[in-house]
């Protein structure tokens, strides 16, 4: 590759690249081109998220490993619990089967690359309008690469969202998030360190496929994308369940130093955090990496992002039992260099130096961006509502949120996930708003999320940013499991404009003060950015992932009505309003008004509550209200159980905003009619309003009535409707 060439795919500005000159006191090489192009980019060097992630809680009780590793680690009963997620957008949009199969791939090994073994994977996708020809492509693209990989690995998808939205059209947003479990003694470090000690390369030999898919990420896409097939890796999921078992066995016999996978920016990421971590050197002779084609370069080898391989640090004594379990598990292997104390990376083809750079440079001193934050004047714009014309009949805007893509059951996306597989998962994924594992040998219950809404983050973007912790975490709540952690995916457009940065910032700032108040730490996390195609953005979507557990999990509760009989509740107060609701967008077309109201504070109170009501075994069932609004809610708990219910109650908000609002803090239970005074007293001590919505029955309808407003329908024609496929 000539120079030129080079410093166009590595996406280095100007002013980047005479940096790169004062800092080398020369001309960088070819080679040198690539290594700062991959990481500086946004996916690898953070220039413009760092300085708010730095913002961002780190700390918290349960925390064994904060960000900075592969994964945030976090102690659970006897266990430490490995997660994170990871986005795969770009690839997605491109080559949507290997997008996803790859996405998925990473994300298991920057898991089992701690120590941990994987248990679950959740995954938050977003497309485009549910009926035209490119969703359909990349959707059933995006939805078996990640069944056909995590199912041959043997990892079982347990959870996550399926949104359709026009912003996605040109790019759709493939989050996925892996959760492992391992003794604590067990977790190991990406480091390299030891002046002497090797770097021992193991999995798949390298080719050219995925080179340059870090900078590829970092820029905006054309909707001449066929030219960026080769910037996307392919995967082999078979490969891959070997490195997982040869990776936990060096691990667990204590034969590493520290372990890093290839993922973006393949080995020069890989080898050179792992040695600025170890605050060492680094020598690689690139003639000694195994290679899948023929006249590679060293360019390519330094920037290839070929699938399923990891980068060690071993002693050389323990050499040769490394090797052992390398021939054991069929793996390719190699020493491919060496640590040295020179604080710098050096490299070497054909015995000549074709890089050497002070590593500091590459990870320390990546330019960062501190940019305005000004708010944007389409926030003021999209505040009025536009006009609607609300029928008295309610019950056919019910039957359109049930069908909607958004809303209705995704069983039609996960019935082709082996979600059942290691046997731990204890209830189907559309029965509650996260997914529980029970800890075999224990009483414990692991419980994970994934939420975001872009709607939100667009009318208020730090009133977004909050919301996505607190429905995440509300979401571990209703099961009566305590959140721990989270991780994030920043999904946003091109941060070097004036309004995508002030919805980044805002975003990361809410997120932040959500966590502080509702103490759940950020354990890490990955930045997407620049998710625009010929100038158009997607909506700001932060996605949060969250772990939390039960410590029993036999008093665990999901979200379906168990029986006729029970009382109905709601925790949590109504308000007025449609602003960023599903049934706004249904009616109008348009994302508009006020983003729904939420009080942090408010929500910490309700979450504790529930937690204490789940615990006491008060509570029958539990569900969040989110997308659609109390009537979807009670709607879900009802189809789900085969159970109809009864609501009859009246309030000072209007109708659509009682049955459809979707303000936040709110929760539907189900009780047995004796704990009613009990129940009152517990939501009385957090400050939560509770108000009777009525009773489940054994007539098969779902029968709402507030004030003088009704909306019916049979509990099987809303299952009908609810179990729409879409692919």
């Amino acid at each position: 590759m000539d120079r030129e060439a080079a410093i166009k795919r590595s996406n280095l500005s100007e002013a980047e690249l005479q940096l790169i000159e004062k800092y080398l006191g020369r001309s960088p090489t070819v080679e040198e081109i690539g290594m700062f192009g991959a990481l500086w980019s946004e996916h690898c060097g953070y220039k413009n998220t760092k300085p708010l992630i730095k913002k961002l809680p780190t700390k918290g009780k349960h925390l064994l490993q904060g960000p900075g590793e592969n994964a945030g680690v976090i102690k659970v009963g006897e266990y430490a619990v490995a997660f994170k997620i990871e986005s795969h957008n770009h690839p997605s949009a491109v080559e949507p089967y290997q997008g996803a199969a790859t996405g998925v791939g990473g994300i298991l090994r920057d898991v089992f690359a701690m120590g941990a073994r994987p248990i679950a994977v959740l995954d938050s996708l977003r497309f485009g309008k549910v009926d035209s020809p490119r969703t359909r492509y990349l959707a059933s693209g995006v939805i078996k690469g990640i069944s056909d990989y995590g199912n041959r690995v043997g990892i079982p998808t347990v959870g996550g969202e399926v949104v359709f939205e026009d912003s996605y059209e040109e790019n759709p947003l493939v989050n996925v998030m892996c959760v492992g479990i391992a003794k604590p003694e067990h977790i190991i470090k990406a480091v390299a360190k030891g002046e002497g000690n090797l770097l021992f390369y193991y999995g798949s030999k390298t080719g050219r496929d995925g080179l340059g898919g870090a900078t590829f990420a970092s820029a905006e896409l054309s909707s001449e994308g066929e030219d960026q097939r080769p910037s996307v890796q392919v995967g082999d999921a078979f490969t891959e369940k070997l490195i997982l078992e040869a990776t936990l066995e060096l691990i667990e016999k204590n034969l590493v130093i520290g372990i890093q996978d290839m993922g973006a920016a393949g080995l020069t990421s890989s080898s050179v955090e792992m040695a600025a971590r170890g605050k060492s050197g680094i020598e690689i002779d690139i003639d000694k990496v195994p290679a899948r084609a023929s006249n590679m370069t060293a360019y390519e080898f330094l920037l290839s992002e070929s699938q399923e391989r990891m980068l060690a640090c071993i002693e050389p004594s323990k050499l040769p039992e490394v090797e052992k379990i390398m021939q054991k598990w069929e793996l390719d292997y190699a020493v491919i260099g060496k640590v040295t104390s020179t604080e710098r990376v050096v490299v070497y083809e054909k015995g000549k130096v074709v890089a050497d750079i002070p590593i500091r440079y590459l990870v320390d001193d990546v330019p960062t961006y501190i940019r305005e934050v000004k708010k944007p004047s389409y926030l003021d714009e999209v505040r009025s509502l536009p006009s609607l014309h609300l029928p008295h009949d309610m019950t056919p805007l019910l039957k359109d949120l049930l069908k909607h893509p958004s809303i209705a059951s995704k069983r039609w996306v996960y019935k082709r996930y082996d979600h059942m597989v290691q046997t731990n998962l204890l209830a189907e994924p559309m029965e509650a708003g996260g997914a529980m594992l029970r800890l075999k040998g224990t009483t414990i219950g692991l419980a994970m999320s994934t939420d975001g809404n872009g709607r939100y983050t667009y009318l208020d973007p730090y009133v977004g940013g909050m919301q996505a912790v607190a429905e995440a975490t509300r979401n571990i709540s209703c099961m009566g499991a305590e959140p721990y952690g989270i991780t994030n995916c920043l999904n946003f457009g091109n941060p070097e404009k004036s309004h995508v940065y002030y919805q980044i910032a805002k975003a990361m700032e809410g997120m932040g003060k959500a966590c502080e108040v509702l103490e759940v730490p950020v354990t890490g996390g990955n930045a997407s950015l620049y998710n625009e195609t010929d100038g158009e953005a997607i909506l700001p979507t932060l996605i949060v992932g969250v772990v939390g557990a039960i410590e029993d999990y036999k008093k665990a509760v999901f979200s379906p009505f168990k029986a006729p009989g029970h009382t109905i509740y709601l925790l949590g107060k109504p308000r007025e309003g449609l602003g960023g609701s599903m049934a706004l967008k249904l009616l109008t077309g348009k994302i508009a008004g006020e983003c729904p109201f939420l009080d942090i504070e408010e929500e910490k109170r309700l979450q504790k509550c529930i937690r204490e009501l789940i615990a006491k075994e008060l509570v029958i069932s539990c569900q969040d209200v989110s997308d659609g609004g109390l009537a979807v809610a009670l709607s879900e708990c009802a189809l789900m159980g085969g159970v109809g219910v009864r609501v009859e109650t009246e309030g000072d908000i209007s109708p659509e905003a009682f049955f459809f609002g979707e303000s936040q803090s709110r929760l539907v239970i189900s009780t047995l009619p004796q704990y009613e005074d009990t129940i009152k007293n517990i939501c009385e001590h957090y400050d939560i309003p509770l108000t009777r919505l009525g009773t489940t029955t054994s007539d098969n309808t779902i029968h709402l009535t507030y004030g003088k407003r009704t909306i019916s329908l049979s509990v099987q024609e809303a299952r009908e409707l609810y179990m729409t496929e879409y692919l």
